[in-house]
């Protein structure tokens, strides 16, 4: 895998000479490939489902992937990503908010938009988001290709319409024959798109963290204190295992939890907002913690810096921070455990055993629009060896 890992970072896209770009035949690390598609590899293919099995349990399966998709479709896919040309004035991209190097989030409370304004909540981490079902905190996209509509049309966020971005990508000296190398034709229309962008995302797999390395049978990995924390993450005491169920470490339920606001911030309603039910009122979609330790910080608002404040929030009280007047049918598996100093701690030495970027895909050093790639360190896009 390591060497597979390798070759992509290496020559995921190549220009000619002549300035042709030639999308990558190659599937992703950790994606065999079958027939001209991309499947994922894993040992958690291998185990069984998790219904009926509990919800601590180290050999089991994981849901469905959105997978199936042409090493081409999630190449160009890749550079759509990266290329501000999405965007309604070309200085924004996806990866303006989901940044490689800060787990696939972008490190704020509220992410910043287009023309400098705040969105309403914190940006998810992207890694694992093709096992997901629902999408955005208040879960109401429930697929890749309804929730990136959101972003790319919003007035504070990217900014752009269909209209131009149809426009933009088809006028592209590059892009119709990138399309034609991913479709067959080189026709550009918003659901090849959708599809393309959902194709790159949903390669973002992280599975070979050293928990997985220990859920597969490698023990050494861990060491005492890791193990600890992770009897305590799965204990009926603590009960974080309930809603973040390994091995996706969610359950893609929504729970009222009664997290904070920041100082001077009124009471988000969360799914409330979509559904209309005031039982869902302050309810978020359950996060994932893979790659937890690189996404701080945390909550739908970014309210804690650290996973130790973040952990600590749990034992506080059953609605300890919940404002006054407010009444959430807060999730029952919320109360007061009551861990002391040493617990937390082993809970966020735990935490930090999820954190694995082996398959981190190639940035771009380039993208067709002729733009700045977002998102992408200096350093790769001045390396004349780093490639496309």
């Amino acid at each position: 895998m390591r060497l597979i890992l390798s070759i992509l970072i290496l020559m995921p896209m190549l220009a000619s000479a002549a300035g042709q770009w030639n999308l990558s035949d190659v599937c992703p690390a950790g994606f065999r490939p079958e027939q001209g598609r991309c499947y994922l590899q894993s040992l958690y293919g291998d185990y069984a489902s998790l219904q009926d099995s509990g919800v601590g349990g180290l050999k089991t399966g994981l849901p469905p992937l959105r997978e199936g998709f042409t090493p081409q479709q999630i190449d160009l896919g890749r550079l759509m990503f990266f290329d501000p040309l999405l965007s309604g004035d070309g200085t924004l991209a996806c990866s303006s908010c989901h940044q490689p190097s800060k787990g696939f989030a972008d490190g704020r409370g509220y992410s910043v938009g287009i023309n400098g304004q705040l969105a309403h909540r914190s940006a998810p981490s992207l890694w694992n988001v093709g096992f997901l079902k629902r999408l955005f905190w208040d879960a109401r996209a429930s697929s890749l290709e309804e929730q990136m509509e959101g972003p790319l049309y919003s007035p504070i966020e990217m900014g752009n319409s269909r209209e131009q971005l149809l426009r933009s990508l088809q006028e592209n000296a590059h892009y119709p024959n990138l399309f034609k190398q991913a479709f067959g034709d080189p026709d550009i229309s918003l659901d090849r798109i959708y599809t393309a962008i959902t194709a790159f995302e949903a390669s973002l797999v992280s599975l070979n963290s050293r928990y997985d390395l220990y859920a597969n049978g490698v023990h050494e990995v861990l060491n005492q204190d890791e193990i600890e924390g992770m009897n305590v993450f799965r204990s009926f005491v603590a009960r974080c295992a309930e809603c973040h169920t390994p091995p996706a470490f969610t359950n893609q339920q929504i729970a009222v939890i009664g997290a904070p606001e920041p100082e001077g911030r009124p009471l988000d309603s969360g799914v409330q907002g979509v559904s209309g039910d005031a039982s869902q009122r302050g309810g978020f979609k359950v996060p994932t913690l893979r790659n937890i330790e690189l996404s701080a910080p945390y909550m739908h608002s970014g309210r804690f810096e650290t996973l130790r404040e973040a952990a600590a929030f749990y034992t506080g009280g059953r609605g300890h921070a919940v404002p006054p007047g407010e009444k959430l049918s807060l999730h029952w598996h919320v109360w007061e455990p009551n861990l002391t100093d040493r617990e937390l701690d082993l809970l966020v030495a735990f935490m930090k055993t999820l954190t694995d970027e082996s398959f981190m895909p190639a940035l771009p050093k380039a993208v067709p629009s002729g733009l700045n790639p977002v998102g992408v360190p200096a350093s790769t896009t001045n390396n004349p060896d780093s490639g496309h």
